[in-house]
C-alpha cells in the first residue's frame, strides 16, 4: 500500500460498487494545500480489460519512484497532483476473474431481465441512449435505465466534479487497438476545440512511437472508432469543461 508507505501518495474510498466492493481514488501529489491543475485517470471501466489497470499502476509506481530522482517526474508532480481510479468497475473486474473472462459491464440487476450488467461507459449524460448503446439488457452496450443510473458512475462523476476548474486533463483507459480518441463520441460531428484536442494527441502518439516504436491512430471516437453514446470521455469534455479529455485504446 503505496498511501502508507510514501508520502507523496494519499487514498479516498470514493464510492462502493452494485455489489458493495470499494472504489477508490490515489492521488499524488507533492503539496496538497497548493490547489494545482490535475491529471486524471479512469482505469477498468470495462471489465474485462485488465491492462488498463496494471497500466495505471505502473504509471503510479513510476511517478513515486521517479519523484525527487528524475528530473522530468519531478517537474511534472510538482507542476500538478495526479488523480488515478485503478479499478472503476470492481464488481465487474471481480467476475471477470472468477466466473467470465470476457465480462465487460458491472453487476447490477436489470428489472424484468434474467441479463445482468450495465455498459458503465454508455451510461454517462452526454448523447445518452442514442446510437452506440442499447436499451437491451442482454446487450454488451445496455446502457442503463438512466444516465448515472450506476453507482459506478455515480462515482466517477462525483469525483471529477469535485475537482471542476482543476482537471486539465482527462484520460479513460481502455483496450485494446493502439488509438488516441476524443470527443466527440456520441457523433461524428467535431468539438470547437478540436485542432487543439489534434495537436496534444498528435504530440502524445509522437511521445509513444519515439519511445517504444508503436504507431497509434487518433482523432475523434465517432470518426476513427465508431459512434458510441454516454462515453466518459465525452461527458467530462461536455459537462466538466475538460477539453483534454481522451480515450487512450492501449497497444494491442
Amino acid at each position: 500500500d503505496l498511501a502508507s508507505t510514501n508520502p507523496l501518495v494519499s487514498t479516498l474510498v470514493a464510492g462502493t460498487s452494485v455489489e458493495g466492493r470499494q472504489i477508490v481514488q490515489a492521488t499524488i501529489s507533492s503539496d496538497r494545500s497548493a490547489n494545482k491543475p490535475i491529471a486524471w485517470f479512469d482505469c477498468i471501466i470495462h471489465a474485462r480489460e485488465w491492462i488498463t489497470a496494471a497500466t495505471c499502476v505502473w504509471i503510479i509506481d513510476t511517478i513515486t519512484s521517479g519523484y525527487g530522482t528524475d528530473a522530468e517526474i519531478t517537474a511534472l508532480v510538482d507542476q500538478y497532483d495526479w488523480k488515478f481510479v485503478p479499478v472503476a468497475n470492481p464488481d465487474g473486474y471481480a467476475n471477470s476473474w472468477s466466473n467470465d473472462r470476457l465480462w465487460r459491464k458491472n453487476r447490477a440487476i436489470n428489472s424484468g431481465s434474467a441479463c445482468v450488467g450495465v455498459d458503465l461507459n454508455r451510461n454517462f449524460p452526454s448523447g445518452f441512449g442514442g446510437e452506440g448503446s442499447s436499451n437491451l439488457p442482454c446487450s454488451e452496450t445496455h446502457h442503463g435505465v438512466s444516465a448515472l443510473s450506476e453507482p459506478e458512475s455515480q462515482t466517477l462523476d462525483a469525483l471529477i466534479a469535485a475537482d471542476r476548474g482543476r482537471v486539465k486533463a482527462a484520460i479513460s483507459m481502455h483496450s485494446y487497438s493502439q488509438l488516441w480518441l476524443s470527443s466527440y463520441s456520441y457523433s461524428s460531428a467535431l468539438p470547437v476545440e478540436y485542432p487543439e484536442m489534434m495537436n496534444a494527441m498528435k504530440a502524445g502518439v509522437d511521445a509513444l512511437v519515439a519511445t517504444y516504436g508503436t504507431p497509434y491512430e487518433y482523432g475523434s471516437t465517432g470518426t476513427v472508432l465508431y459512434i458510441a453514446s454516454g462515453t466518459t470521455t465525452d461527458h467530462y469534455y461536455e459537462n466538466e469543461g475538460v477539453v483534454h479529455s481522451y480515450t487512450i485504446e492501449l497497444r494491442d
